[in-house]
């Protein structure tokens, strides 16, 4: 089996244990299988020592402790339109654009490619810059490169080992922190009063925004939705948000 090949199986297993994560039984039973399998695979060193986080104990926080660098290892290996789609014509690094004057603050988002959206939609939207915390991946790394289609080239960013630190250097700076979570009775983006200059919190897809960051912002919003599942992709979120705040801003 090549090296590309054991990832993408790795994924399909570790993707099955979550699947069945609310059946105990179950659970073990896939969580055995995976941690195995990983085992045998002598020629994908980085993939047998992930082996022993596949734990009948683990958490879920574990879990993705394991999801997230197979996620990461098959992004770095398979071609994906996103290649195609950076043959067009090439991103110029300066711009005659000024920015307005939001901070994008992403804190612990384990997609690569959801960090690529982000940059691409905070370019879009003329975001001044983007601030990286926890475990967020840097531009640096080539799956976020790639799909952020040269966008992390036009839009500041920096990093930070925790949320609370930056969101603390943001109010030191007088700028409104306002987390996009789903907390009950919280506004819509469009109906929340932006206050200029913002920052626009995102959490991990997963778990969100942790309770203590929550209460270091200055306000929340959250999307309204209808459906039955009940779920958005964090970049198709952050796009309302963004969105919202930019009419905002350019109402004046």
């Amino acid at each position: 089996m090549t090296e590309a090949r054991a990832w993408q199986v790795a994924l399909e297993k570790v993707r099955v244990v979550e699947a069945a994560w609310d059946d105990p039984m179950a659970r073990q039973r896939e969580i055995l299988a995976c941690r195995s399998w990983m085992e045998e695979q002598k020629n994908v060193p980085h993939l047998c020592r992930l082996a022993p986080l596949m734990d009948v104990a683990m958490d879920g926080r574990q879990l993705w402790s394991v999801l997230v660098p197979v996620e990461r290892a098959n992004a770095r290996l398979r071609v994906t339109d996103v290649e195609i789609l950076s043959a067009d014509a090439a991103l110029s690094s300066a711009s005659s654009i000024s920015p307005m004057p939001l901070t994008v603050v992403v804190d612990c988002m384990r997609s690569a490619f959801n960090l690529g959206g982000v940059f691409r939609t905070a370019e879009c939207v003329g975001a001044a810059r983007v601030w990286l915390c926890g475990y967020t991946a840097e531009p640096t790394q080539a799956p976020v490169a790639q799909a952020a289609m040269g966008t992390e080239k036009l839009v500041p960013w920096q990093t930070w080992p925790r949320v609370t630190d930056a969101l603390a250097a943001l109010h030191a700076e007088g700028v409104s922190c306002v987390a996009l979570e789903t907390v009950r009775d919280a506004p819509a983006p469009e109906n929340y009063a932006w206050k200029f200059p913002c920052a626009l919190v995102l959490g991990n897809e997963r778990f969100g925004l942790d309770p203590e960051t929550l209460r270091q912002v200055d306000g929340v919003v959250r999307i309204p939705l209808y459906g039955r599942k009940n779920s958005l992709n964090v970049v198709t979120a952050f796009a309302i948000a963004a969105f919202a705040s930019r009419r905002a801003w350019n109402a004046g």
